[in-house]
C-alpha cells in the first residue's frame, strides 16, 4: 500500500492550489478562497494550510502588492503572518514579540474590514500560544466551565458568535493550554477536561468530538515510557469517546470535508480500542492518505525506518482483514 503524506488529503482543489502558491503563483489561491465564500469550516482550514505554503516566500505580498483593494489577500497577509510568528516563538526566534505583535496587528484590522468572518478571530486565538506567561488580559480570563483553567476564551467566544465549533480555534485553545509555563502550566488534567468539556456538548457533525483523543495522545507524549498505554483505549469511558465521535462526526460528515489528521486519530482510536469494524470503514475513507500522526507518537518500537508508519499498515491491514470476515465489505466513499 502506497501512502500519501499531503495535508490536502481529498481536497483536490486545495492541493492544487498549494502547489501553484509554492511556485510562487497566488491566482489559483485567490479563485479557491473566491469559490470558498463563507463556508467556514472550509475557509479556515484551507487558509491555515495556503499560510503554512506560503510562509517561507513572499508570494502572499506580491498578491496584496497586485490587488491591494482585496479581502481575500488581506486575510492571507494575516494567515502568513501569524504563521511566521509561530514559527518564530517555536524556534525562540530573539525578534518573536515583533512578529507576534505585526500579526496581532494585522489580524485585528481584517477583524474590523470584515466582521462576519471568524478567521481573524481564530487568528487572535492562535497567538494566545506565544503568551506563556498569560500576560495579555485576553489570555487570562476565567472561562464559564469552573473546572477548566484561565485563557483566551473571550477569543474563543467571539469565534463562536461567526463560526460556532470551529475546528481550528479550539485545537489553538488546547496548543495555548499545552504552552503555559510555570505555576500556570495546565495539568494533564485541565488538559482533559477541556476535551471531554467540549465533547459533552454533544456538536453533531463536528470533529470536535475528537478532542478527547487529542487529550489522549498528548498524555501519550508525557509518558512514553508506558508499556500498557494502548489498554487505555479500550476503557469504557475512553471509548464512549471514540465512538461518540465515529458515529456523531464521522458518519455525519463527507470525507472531502474531513482533516487528514482527524481521519488518522479516530482510525487509531478505534483500532487501539479493539473497534475493528469501525476502524476499517475509516481506513476505507481515507484511502491512501496518510498523516505522520498520532502513528509517531504512539508507535511501540516497531521495526523498519519508519515505525510510525509500520504501525500504521498493521492497524491498517488488522481492521481491513477482520472486516472481511465478519462482515460484507460496504465501505464509505469520499
Amino acid at each position: 500500500m502506497r501512502l500519501v503524506y499531503h495535508p490536502a488529503g481529498h481536497d483536490d482543489e486545495l492541493r492544487v492550489a498549494l502547489v501553484e502558491l509554492q511556485a510562487g503563483r497566488w491566482k489559483t489561491a485567490r479563485e479557491l478562497l473566491l469559490d470558498t465564500g463563507t463556508h467556514w469550516t472550509l475557509r479556515t482550514s484551507r487558509t491555515q494550510l495556503l499560510a503554512v505554503a506560503a510562509a517561507r516566500s513572499d508570494v502572499v505580498g506580491v498578491w496584496l502588492a497586485e490587488e491591494p483593494g482585496s479581502y481575500d489577500a488581506q486575510l492571507m497577509g494575516v494567515r502568513v503572518a501569524v504563521e511566521r510568528a509561530l514559527r518564530a516563538h517555536r524556534q525562540e526566534h530573539p525578534q518573536t514579540l515583533e512578529f507576534e505583535m505585526r500579526a496581532r496587528r494585522e489580524a485585528l484590522l481584517a477583524a474590523r474590514r470584515a466582521p462576519h468572518d471568524p478567521v481573524p478571530w481564530v487568528c487572535l486565538v492562535a497567538l494566545a500560544q506565544i503568551d506563556t506567561r498569560q500576560l495579555r488580559h485576553e489570555h487570562r480570563l476565567r472561562p464559564a466551565e469552573p473546572m477548566l483553567p484561565a485563557g483566551p476564551w473571550g477569543l474563543l467566544y467571539e469565534v463562536n458568535q461567526r463560526d460556532p465549533y470551529n475546528r481550528e480555534a479550539y485545537h489553538r485553545v488546547l496548543q495555548f493550554l499545552l504552552a503555559l509555563e510555570g505555576p500556570r502550566a495546565a495539568s494533564l488534567a485541565a488538559i482533559f477536561d477541556f476535551g471531554r468539556w467540549i465533547a459533552s456538548q454533544r456538536p453533531v457533525g463536528s470533529p470536535l468530538l475528537l478532542l478527547p483523543a487529542y487529550a489522549q495522545i498528548e498524555q501519550r507524549r508525557r509518558s512514553r515510557a508506558d508499556p500498557l498505554w494502548r489498554r487505555q483505549w479500550a476503557q469504557e469511558s475512553t471509548l464512549d469517546c471514540t465512538l461518540n465521535a465515529f458515529h456523531g462526526w464521522f458518519q455525519k460528515t463527507t470525507v472531502s470535508q474531513c482533516s487528514v489528521a482527524d481521519l488518522n486519530l479516530l482510525a487509531y482510536a478505534l483500532w487501539a480500542g479493539h473497534q475493528y469494524l469501525e476502524a476499517a470503514e475509516v481506513f476505507e475513507a481515507m484511502g491512501p492518505y496518510a498523516a505522520r500522526e498520532p502513528w509517531t507518537s504512539v508507535h511501540d518500537g516497531a521495526a523498519g525506518p519508519d515505525p510510525g508508519e509500520t504501525l500504521l499498515l498493521r492497524a491498517c491491514a488488522e481492521s481491513l482483514s477482520f472486516a472481511r470476515t465478519h462482515r460484507p465489505r460496504t465501505g464509505r466513499h469520499p
